[in-house]
């Protein structure tokens, strides 16, 4: 036989018994998946059927169509790990589930972390698998992740046709997405919030109750959470008793048994009446009692214009929310306000903090600072919370170092908050688009609109607030623009607001109406935005660049022109002689979510010859020098000569630039830098005397533009002057320390007994 023959027959045979081995592998492999569920191959091709193996949705807070995914294979659920997963793996996914493409993919436990085995990691899809098996991935059971890694799918809401969802324990779960608690007592249900009351769950156009036996303080406390109240707290039962001995229950829902650390009452153990079952409750139904969180509390009493007597010490709080109990989380230590690192940051950590801050468990535990960055310290890395704890500080957690964490991952929460009605006394109309118009109250039965003399962005971010639109962007005074069809009249003037006020009604304001222009034209309206700026000085840089300088008045004619210099200056003898200015750096970064933009158009720019460019607001910051009692020695102003971006953080671009009557404003992750040898950028203190002052800069004095915090725009810092060298130390922030440390910041001067160092 020939060589060539022979190498020919021998490659035939290698390549047939290697076929016949890939045979023998799928079919062991197929073998071996149908023994381990111990069910027939089906018949039907339903996505979710493929091989005996299950997926559903699992999770909190998700909907019908997202959330963790979770695969039932070998007798148990379990999970996949994120590492390595793309959209083509979520494309095949909710396929499994019935719709028809995904939208999105999560990674990190978004939706909490499940339990049980990961039966699947680095599963790596093309897209064109007809089920999730067919993708390569590192087998059965065989993953390097934990659950914090557990992925989720964001499926769109088209369901696959012909698509038969199981009727299984996990799909009747996800009807427990609604509770509510109905007051025994007739009109009770009108008095806001509702803390207590027979727990009813939704069951698709119907309220049903749940059975009582074996509940628990833990069941009951999961309920409180996702009502937005930190605890329950017993109740007299003999009240609803002959109330429930009228009553003929529906049950829904028994045998729920909560650990007390979940966020959502889904996310426990529980059983379902069958329906038209014959089964009955061998008790009554639930009946539960919320204690009301402080924060609430608080909105309550300055609602009824009560003293609040007792005064917590805050060591915890939220920052840059548009809504009550969301924002960036902000902890006290050592005296000194700082962020926690969202490094394993979950559901349970973000819960414990919504609980402490007198809110109910958290709806979402934001990383990425998605809510803002922070300024100073990271106080916390990998806070490890089992949902349980009174505060964060009982939790684990890791101390970190600036090459651990930024403040662009600093954790965020969005927390579960009473329901109170307050949208329901107020409205905007006429307006171009929902998050715009002109405002109307209702007052008593009437609805009318209020006098716009004296309306501001403080009025304007109450009202924005109160109609649940975030931010107001605009405090607009003149609304003729607006459609004035179906007019109503002014019911309110005069409303002055802190800007902290769930509400208009929780304002002052006129007892009766005095307007002193009538008609809609002069009607308080505002433009809303789900997002806003927030300006931040760097206080570090005015300690490290402030200096002493006598500049000749002949140098000086522009500054003059722009009011720059103390009033002293007009009577002195031009051109010759000097002022002495305080002159430093100023930084002032953008860590909103939203660009600032200066409030005048364009069209109302004023151009400065002598400085060549325009300026786009009034007043931009104040600058002051003040005595131990706040009187000021010295003041300067500085207009924005223009509101540009100096520099941005890494891969941010700059959007906005003076020259060539460019586009003004600061872009969100950027900075403006206005350097200590530009003019205004000063305190004239020719006038002041020796002694020990504080020095102030706050910008955006007047919220002429509207920010997500007006706390922390003013910086502080201890001066002292000797009349001939100045010393400039502890700039910080005014909100950057506790009230304790503000204090003694304050008593420091006293404390150097004015001496001239």
């Amino acid at each position: 036989m020939g060589s060539e023959h022979y190498l020919d027959m021998l490659g035939v045979q290698i390549q047939g018994s290697l076929i016949m081995l890939h045979l023998s592998a799928s079919l062991w492999i197929l073998l071996t998946v149908c023994w381990a569920q111990q069910t027939p191959l089906p018949t039907t091709h339903s996505p979710n059927q493929n091989r005996g193996i299950k997926f559903r949705l699992a999770g909190y807070p998700r909907k019908h169509n997202e959330g963790r995914v979770e695969v039932f294979y070998n007798q148990e659920w379990g999970t996949i790990c994120d590492d390595d997963f793309t959209m083509e793996n979520a494309h095949i996914l909710c396929r499994h589930l019935g719709f028809t493409e995904a939208t999105g993919w999560t990674h990190s436990a978004k939706y909490g972390k499940g339990v049980g085995r990961i039966w699947l990691d680095n599963v790596i899809c093309s897209g064109s698998e007809k089920s999730i098996t067919d993708c390569n991935s590192r087998g059965w059971g065989n993953s390097d992740c934990t659950h914090e890694e557990d992925a989720g799918v964001i499926c769109k809401d088209e369901r696959i046709p012909g698509f038969i969802e199981p009727n299984t324990i996990e799909t009747e779960q996800r009807q427990v997405e609604e509770i509510r608690l109905r007051p025994a007592v007739s009109g009770a249900k009108n008095r806001l919030p509702v803390a207590e009351g027979i727990l009813e769950v939704k069951h698709k156009d119907s309220w049903e109750q749940v059975c009582d036996a074996g509940w628990t303080v833990k069941n009951s406390r999961v309920v409180c959470g996702m009502l937005g109240f930190p605890s329950d707290k017993k109740l007299n039962k003999n009240f609803y008793k002959l109330y429930l001995e009228r009553q003929k229950p529906a049950f829904r829902l028994h045998s729920v048994q909560c650990t007390g650390s979940e966020v959502h009452l889904s996310l426990c153990p529980m059983d379902f009446y069958k329906v038209n079952s014959s089964s009955t409750c061998d008790g009554s139904p639930v009946v539960v009692s919320c204690s009301m969180g402080h924060a609430i509390s608080s909105s309550l009493l300055s609602n009824k214009k009560k003293k609040v007597t007792v005064q917590r010490e805050e060591t915890i709080r939220l920052k840059g929310g548009s809504r009550p109990g969301e924002g960036r989380v902000e902890i006290l230590k050592n005296g000194q306000w700082g962020t926690v690192c969202d490094d394993r940051w979950d559901l349970q950590a973000a819960s414990v903090v919504c609980r402490e801050l007198g809110f109910g468990s958290a709806k979402e535990a934001l990383t990425g600072a998605r809510m803002g960055q922070g300024m100073g310290p990271i106080h916390m890395n990998e806070v490890r919370c089992t949902g349980l704890e009174s505060s964060i500080w009982d939790c684990q957690y890791k101390n970190i170092t600036e090459e651990d964490c930024k403040h662009t991952e600093d954790a965020a929460v969005k927390c579960n908050s009473p329901y109170m009605g307050y949208e329901r006394t107020i409205r905007i109309v006429g307006g171009r688009t929902q998050f715009e118009g002109r405002v109307e109250v209702k007052l008593g039965a009437s609805w009318g609109y209020l006098c716009s003399d004296g309306w501001t962005t403080k009025e304007a971010m109450v009202a924005c607030r109160q109609l649940g639109l975030g931010y107001s962007l605009h405090a607009v005074t003149e609304t003729w623009y607006w459609d004035a069809s179906n007019v109503t009249q002014m019911v309110l003037s005069g409303v002055r607001c802190s800007g902290n006020e769930m509400s208009l009604q929780q304002c002052t304001h006129h007892g009766t109406v005095s307007c002193k222009n009538t008609g809609t034209r002069h009607a308080a309206g505002v433009i809303c935005s789900e997002t806003a700026s927030d300006l931040v000085l760097h206080a570090a840089l005015v300690q490290e660049t402030a200096y002493i300088e006598d500049r000749p008045l002949h140098m000086l004619y522009c500054a003059a022109e722009e009011n720059c210099l103390s009033s002293s200056a007009r009577n002195a003898n031009w051109p010759y002689g000097h002022r002495r200015l305080l002159r430093f750096s100023s930084q002032i970064h953008n860590n909103g979510r939203a660009d600032f933009r200066p409030k005048a158009g364009r069209h109302s720019w004023v151009w400065h010859e002598c400085h060549g460019h325009y300026h786009s607001m009034d007043i931009f910051t104040h600058y002051d020098l003040l005595t131990s009692n706040g009187t000021k020695v010295a003041e300067g102003h500085k207009a924005s000569f223009c509101l540009e971006d100096s520099d941005c953080q890494e891969l941010v671009s700059k959007r906005y630039e003076c020259a060539n009557f460019g586009e003004q404003g600061i872009t969100v992750g950027c900075w403006d830098l206005y350097r200590h040898d530009i003019d205004c950028q000063w305190i004239d203190i020719t006038d002041v005397k020796p002694g020990n002052y504080i020095l102030q800069v706050v910008i955006n004095p007047n919220y002429e533009v509207a920010e997500s915090d007006f706390t922390n725009n003013a910086m502080k810092c201890n001066c002292k002057y000797d009349g001939h060298r100045i010393w400039i130390h502890n700039c910080h922030l005014g909100d950057a320390f506790s009230e304790e440390a503000n204090k003694q910041f304050e008593q420091y001067r006293g404390q150097l007994n004015n001496q001239i160092i």
